[in-house]
Formats: structure tokens, C-alpha cells, sequence
């Protein structure tokens, strides 16, 4: 990551940014019990032997609350997208009628909840630990600038300071997005 003085902080904030979209992404794609296109949309197909996304092979649809339905624009691929999403472990089992997949999405159980509520957790902390890791960053490009006389050690001092706060919002914010989502989960 290269970081120039002058811009320090608002690069610092872009990678975080791009941290907390990854973690939205991730969540998105948690099933809470409602159907939601984002719960298969990233699912791999094997497709004229190149991995595709499935939302670039098909529409996906939730026509109702507890259904999702996938059109693929090319028909042969129905049974290429039928084995992916089998093999996608989202526990969901489609069924085909040769032109479109329907998922219905089951109630989840209490054990199943559980469960997605410590993916997330684990998703949470994972984008806690790329936020330190790029205040890490961030505090040794500060460090070095002032060990090379472009800045004074007060200078150092604050440039540490915003560091801190601006990863404290970030991390505050995902803690509060982590708690939305067991909410979400747990909800019956």
C-alpha cells in the first residue's frame, strides 16, 4: 500500500471504506430467512469451462418473500448452475424445471442461526483486523516521514492521534453493523 503524506489520512479512509464494503458484501450474502438475490448472486459456475458468477449467467428474482427464482439466459446452463449452487453450501436445494431454478428458502432454525450468527461475527472481526492493519500502515508511513525530517515530532503526535480516531470510528461502525446483523439472524 502506498501511502503519501500530504494524503495520509483520506487514503487511510478509502482503504477502510473498501474494508467496510467488503464486510457489507459478506453480510449480504448471510441468509436471514428472506430471499434475497444477494444470497447466490456471487455463487461460482463451472460455465464453458470458466468459473462465472451467477449473476452474470442469470437473472435472479425474489418473487416472494421466502422464494428466489433463477432464469439463466442460456438454457444449457440450468444444470451447471443447478450443481453450483448444490455445492455453494447455503443449504438451500434448488428445483429445476429444466428452464428456471426456484429456491425456496426454508425457516431457519434455531441452531442454523446460530451458526450464521458466528459466520458473521467472524466476518466482523476479520474487517476489524484489515482496519489495523492498515492504522498499522498507516502510523509506520507517519513514523518514517518524521524519521526522514518532514515533519516534527508534534506533527507525528496528531498524525497518530487522527489515526486512531479515524480506525475507532471504522471499528465502531462495524461493531454496530454486527449487531444489526444478529439482530436480523436471531429475529424469529
Amino acid at each position: 500500500m502506498q501511502l503519501d503524506l500530504d494524503n495520509l489520512l483520506d487514503s487511510l479512509e478509502e482503504h477502510m471504506m473498501k474494508t467496510e464494503d467488503a464486510l457489507h458484501g459478506s453480510f449480504s450474502a448471510i441468509r436471514t430467512g428472506k430471499a434475497s438475490p444477494a444470497l447466490v448472486e456471487n455463487v461460482m459456475v463451472e460455465y464453458y469451462g470458466t468459473q462465472t458468477r451467477l449473476k452474470e449467467l442469470a437473472g435472479i428474482t425474489a418473487p416472494e418473500p421466502r422464494l428466489l427464482v433463477i432464469q439463466p439466459w442460456d438454457k444449457s446452463a440450468v444444470g451447471a448452475v443447478e450443481k453450483a449452487i448444490l455445492a455453494s453450501n447455503i443449504g438451500i436445494t434448488p428445483m429445476s424445471d429444466g428452464i428456471t431454478l426456484k429456491l425456496p428458502i426454508p425457516e431457519l432454525s434455531q441452531e442454523r442461526r446460530t451458526a450464521l450468527a458466528k459466520q458473521a461475527k467472524a466476518s466482523a472481526e476479520e474487517a476489524k483486523v484489515a482496519l489495523r492493519n492498515i492504522r498499522r500502515d498507516g502510523n509506520e508511513a507517519a513514523k518514517k516521514s518524521q524519521k526522514d525530517g518532514k515533519m516534527t515530532e508534534d506533527e507525528l503526535k496528531k498524525m497518530l492521534d487522527d489515526i486512531q480516531k479515524l480506525t475507532d470510528r471504522y471499528i465502531a461502525a462495524i461493531d454496530k453493523e454486527l449487531a444489526a446483523k444478529e439482530k436480523e439472524l436471531m429475529t424469529v
